[in-house]
């Protein structure tokens, strides 16, 4: 394959069959200003700013923010029967694979010299704020994915707050997946509360959960004095594809995520340039008929892009590249590609592994890394919900041993007082000082 400039990407054999009209990275100035003032008004009026926002951003006059239970009970009375067998399913699924994950994470406690014994222990975090997204749409498998796995960890306390527009289910998918207390605040004026506290709103240990660009930034700001989980952007979803590849699927799945946001991110990388001619028609005749269209055509148009590659290599270093939120394998060899992929927020292999199924009800967390973030760090898990801390046992043996080398060190580094800490156990147990001057 030729490549030219105007079609090059940064990746050796790659080259944009289809390129996108736009970048990601937004700027975010005027959002940090904004954001800036919300946090500082609650943190210092409580409850008052809180409605004041929800009344300038929501156009609500809240008399409660938090949700009473005869709300909760009139939310479970009027769900949907079908609906409310949906979301038990997904919750069973969602906690099966959480309290899987966390079978995993086992305490240690190991001697590594003798009489010196290192450990951890997995110890759950205190109190977890889930935000729960309004969107477009009544999304039920949001709270699971940020509640359910909170609650399976073990922590004493989550608090749930929604915008106060959200659907009515909203409030009865937080009630089942065990939300302890439910409040109507949407947006960064939530984050605050959680963060800071008010007469209301107990503050939390940590805050989880997606939400708009001010939500994003507001967890961004209150960062340090509590603990959030990732900044999640818009959705993304990219396929790894060849020419064994349904062009309608791969089409489907491309706009599925594209009707989430008018700034989701979807592309296709493949080999077939036969496939790419066919999913972007493919696209263009699903754009006709969706009725959500209005979303993912802006989606497609802006931010949609499909890769030509010339072999298998080129698409998982463009895929690594890229590192989307999602990511499909459809070859004819899934295994065989996933295998050597190492940059994703949650992988789908082979054709039947619908990110639908993720996002909705098959077990992992649809809470994923954005924005190139599948480089470091991977999705929402169990483990997020739990502190792995260390602690040390030593006998007067292991002091004999351990305590010279850090006198020493100590002195190297000119710290007197830290070689005098380490020195004091051996005086202590008689077996001399181990502090020299120059």
């Amino acid at each position: 394959m030729t490549i030219d400039a105007e079609r090059a990407t940064p990746v050796p054999g790659a080259a944009y069959f289809r390129k996108p009209q736009e970048s990601i990275l937004a700027d975010n100035d005027a959002i940090e200003g904004t954001v800036k003032q919300i946090l500082a008004d609650v943190r210092r009026d409580g409850d008052a700013a809180v409605r004041a926002y929800s009344a300038k951003f929501d156009n609500v006059e809240l008399d409660a923010i938090e949700v009473s239970q005869e709300q909760i009970r009139a939310a479970l009375d009027n769900l949907d029967p079908a609906m409310r067998e949906d979301t038990l399913f997904a919750i069973e699924q969602v906690r099966n694979f959480a309290e899987k994950q966390l079978a995993t994470m086992l305490p240690l406690e190991v001697e590594t010299l003798p009489g010196l014994t290192l450990g951890h222990r997995v110890i759950p975090i205190e109190r977890i704020g889930a935000y729960v997204p309004g969107g477009r749409y009544p999304l039920m498998s949001a709270p699971i994915m940020t509640i359910v796995p909170a609650k399976v960890a073990g922590c004493d306390e989550v608090i749930a707050c929604l915008p106060p527009s959200a659907h009515e289910a909203m409030i009865a998918g937080c009630h089942l997946s065990g939300a302890d207390r439910i409040f109507l605040i949407g947006g960064a004026q939530a984050i605050a509360a959680m963060a800071y506290g008010t007469e209301s709103v107990p503050r939390v240990d940590k805050i989880v959960g997606p939400g708009n660009a001010y939500v994003n930034e507001a967890k961004r700001q209150v960062f340090g004095p509590v603990g959030i989980d990732q900044l999640a952007g818009p959705s993304e979803v990219f396929v790894i594809a060849d020419d064994t590849a349904a062009a309608d699927m791969v089409a489907i799945d491309l706009l599925a995520q594209a009707e989430h946001d008018v700034r989701a991110r979807v592309g296709l990388i493949t080999t077939s340039p036969a496939l790419a001619e066919a999913v972007e028609a493919e696209v263009a005749r699903l754009l006709a008929e969706l009725e959500t269209s209005a979303v993912a055509a802006e989606s497609w148009q802006r931010f949609g892009e499909i890769v030509l590659c010339d072999d298998v290599d080129a698409m998982i270093a463009y895929s690594d590249l890229v590192a989307p939120e999602h990511l499909e394998v459809i070859t004819a060899d899934s295994d065989a590609v996933a295998a050597k992929l190492r940059n994703y927020g949650s992988l789908f292999i082979g054709a039947n592994a619908s990110v639908v199924y993720s996002d909705k009800c098959c077990g992992t967390n649809h809470t994923l890394p954005t924005a190139g973030a599948g480089r470091y760090s991977g999705g929402l898990w169990v483990g997020a919900f739990v502190k792995v801390c260390t602690h040390q046992r030593l006998t007067t043996e292991a002091v004999a041993e351990v305590a010279p080398h850090a006198v020493r060190q100590s002195l190297y580094e000119g710290m007197e007082a830290h070689a005098r800490a380490a020195d004091y156990r051996l005086v202590a147990a008689g077996l001399g000082s181990k502090i020299t001057k120059n």
